[in-house]
Parts: C-alpha cells; structure tokens; sequence
C-alpha cells in the first residue's frame, strides 16, 4: 500500500529531485511501519541574516492509528542544514525513531516503571526484633 504524500515546499522552488528523495523516505518508513495513513511533508527555505546561508527546514506530521507524529526542524542552526537533503535526512532519521518508540508501545514492549509498594503503619506489619 503506497501512503497518501502531501509535500508542499515554502519559499522556495519546487525540486523534483528532492521530492523524489523525500518520496523514497517515506516508502522506507512504510516498509517499516505498514500502519502510516497519511504524511505530509512542508520543506521550507528560511532566509537567514546575510552572513549566514540559508537553512532549510523540515516538519513532518505522519498519521498512524489514535496518533500523529510530527518532526519538525524549524529552531535548528546546524550549518549542514543549508543543504535540503541533508535536512531531511536528519528530519527522517528523527521521524523514525518517534515511529520505532510508538510500535515499541503498540506491542507492549515498553518497560513499565515499578512503584514502591506502599508502606503501612499498621501494628501487625511490624516485628520484634530481640
């Protein structure tokens, strides 16, 4: 099953090499987790001071079962980020782990923290020590 794609890029031209990219980023992320409903992806060119380059940024919100997921990489500085498709690798690689800890709580596999067992005042609990 192929997931419904909305890729809408911000303040920039239209690429369809990176397009392709991201496409490809999403088929991976199906192959992982077949439960994705939809995804939309916004690629955004921010326009920086003009002694510091332009830096793209990435949101994904994905929709899974009772839940969205959503990256976005709109703060981030990283110098590396003036190149598109670095950006979104790193935004992928976030989305990923997001879509690893929700199946991981899907089927339960997520440890539980323990509570301390409550401590009672009562008489009986209490023994003699000689």
């Amino acid at each position: 099953m192929q997931v419904p794609t909305e890729i809408v890029f911000r303040d920039m031209p239209r690429s369809d090499a990176l397009e392709q990219n991201i496409k490809e980023k999403v088929r991976k992320l199906e192959k992982y987790f077949d439960h994705i409903t939809h995804c939309n992806i916004v690629v955004e060119e921010t326009h920086q001071h003009k002694h510091q380059g332009k830096l793209f940024h990435i949101r994904i919100n994905l929709a899974v079962p009772d839940k969205e997921l959503v990256v976005s990489r709109e703060k981030h500085d990283k110098q590396e980020h003036e190149d598109p498709y670095i950006a979104v690798r790193d935004a992928f690689k976030a989305m990923q782990r997001q879509l690893d800890d929700y199946s991981r709580k899907l089927r339960g596999s997520v440890k539980a923290h323990s509570r301390p067992a409550p401590i009672h005042d009562t008489p009986d609990l209490l023994l003699d020590v000689v």
